[in-house]
Order: C-alpha cells, then sequence, then structure tokens
C-alpha cells in the first residue's frame, strides 16, 4: 500500500509540475512588466528543481510519471489567451496564473489526503509543491 500510495502521489505531482511549467511558458509571451517575467520565471526554476528531485523518486519506483489532462492543458491555454485579448496582459496572467495556482493547491492537498499511506518523501515533496503556488498566488496579486 506504501508503494501504492507513493507512486500515485508522485504520479500526481509531476502532473501538476508539468501544468504549472507550461502556464508559465503559455503566459510568458503576453507578460510586460520585467518584475512580473521574473517572478514567473523564478517559480518555473522552482517547479523544475522539485521536478527534477520527483523524477529521481519515480525512477526508484521504474515509473515514467504522469503528463497533465490534455483537456485541461487545453482550457488553461483557451482561458489565458481569451483574458489577454481582451485585458491588460500584466493583470491577466496574474489572475490566470493565480486561478491556475489554486487549483493546484487544492488537487495536492486532495492528492496528500487521498494517499495517506505514501512515504514521508513524496509528502514532503507534495507540501513543498503547495507551498511554491501558495507562494506565486501571493506574489501576482499586485499585479490584478
Amino acid at each position: 500500500m506504501i508503494e501504492s500510495d507513493t507512486i500515485k502521489l508522485l504520479r500526481e505531482c509531476d502532473s501538476g509540475i508539468k501544468m504549472g511549467v507550461s502556464s508559465i511558458d503559455d503566459s510568458m509571451k503576453y507578460v510586460q512588466s520585467d518584475k512580473l517575467r521574473q517572478l514567473l520565471e523564478n517559480s518555473k526554476e522552482r517547479h523544475e528543481a522539485v521536478g527534477g528531485r520527483l523524477v529521481s523518486f519515480l525512477h526508484e519506483y521504474s515509473d515514467s510519471g504522469k503528463e497533465p489532462p490534455v483537456m485541461a492543458k487545453v482550457m488553461s491555454k483557451v482561458k489565458t489567451e481569451f483574458k489577454l485579448a481582451i485585458e491588460n496582459a500584466d493583470s491577466a496572467v496574474a489572475e490566470s496564473m493565480i486561478d491556475g495556482c489554486n487549483m493546484g493547491i487544492k488537487s495536492l492537498s486532495r492528492y496528500l489526503n487521498q494517499y495517506q499511506a505514501a512515504d514521508e518523501n513524496s509528502k514532503d515533496l507534495a507540501k513543498e509543491l503547495i507551498g511554491i503556488e501558495e507562494s506565486l498566488s501571493a506574489e501576482l496579486r499586485p499585479y490584478l
């Protein structure tokens, strides 16, 4: 049970990281403020650093991870591009990213509760990701 829950939690974290990095990449072309661009680049680096450690954990279990749901990626991209067509770019980017952070926090928290038998390393990694999302959300608020 521990190994099964660990793998499942790590897969969901992997999917979340990939979704977060993809959303940041999709948004970067619309960012006008250098400070906002740097904030997003820093967050992307933090996501990728945790992702590197996560991949190592997954390899220990001979698992290749999980891609984000295609529909979620498409909907995120469409929503961002639509908002940016009608609103101030930095404000729209911030709003879209905050919405994504909130979804990530909710999902990862749910998975932490669902996969309680997961090992402590994977739980700590999920908590670290939640912290990254919470931090990014707070840092984006001045751009709304």
